[in-house]
């Protein structure tokens, strides 16, 4: 297995663990509103899609640093992965308790495994293409991401009204 595979292949494993924490640390820091900006503060669709984003970007910064400078695409193919996998998350989901009626814990894990899985795959094929090689795709991946690091501080302390930030279990919109 090339050394770039091996790294992905860490990168869903790294996801799929601190992504599982980062939906505890918050109740776990006391609820603490800085913790709350990387941790899911409710059970809100919104609040999960942290439960990718912060670990596939942290350890995006990890990959930059041991493979990322020389990869001319990387920056826009984390960003595509990273929003890959929300989307999948989002729409397996929807798709799921559309069909039936009501989420299951079993498949909610489910979703975030097959986002998970879906981000690094589709970002390790794209890193294997000249696909978004330009400076100017670069930059534009690095205002895409800092934008929406930026939304998920935003909205974590003043969500839109609208189901994809509504915790079902409380029916709240924030913490």
């Amino acid at each position: 297995m090339s050394d770039i595979k091996k790294i992905t292949v860490g990168g869903a494993v790294f996801t799929l663990f601190f992504g599982t924490l980062l939906h505890f640390v918050f109740e776990w820091s006391g609820n603490s509103p800085v913790v709350g900006i990387i941790g899911a503060v409710n059970e809100s669709t919104w609040e999960h899609l942290k439960l990718l984003f912060y670990p596939m970007l942290f350890y995006g910064i990890f990959e930059y640093f041991t493979y990322g400078k020389e990869t001319s695409n990387f920056i826009p193919a984390r960003l595509i992965s990273i929003l890959a996998g929300m989307f999948i998350i989002v729409a397996s989901f929807y798709t799921y308790t559309g069909i039936i009626g009501k989420n299951f814990m079993v498949l909610d894990i489910g979703t975030f495994l097959l986002g998970t899985v879906g981000a690094y795959f589709i970002g390790y094929k794209i890193m294997k293409t000249d696909i978004l090689s330009s400076k100017k795709a670069t930059i534009l991946g690095i205002i895409i991401l800092i934008l929406l690091f930026l939304a998920f501080a935003v909205f974590t302390f003043n969500p839109p009204k609208i189901g994809l930030f509504l915790d079902p279990v409380t029916g709240t919109y924030s913490f």
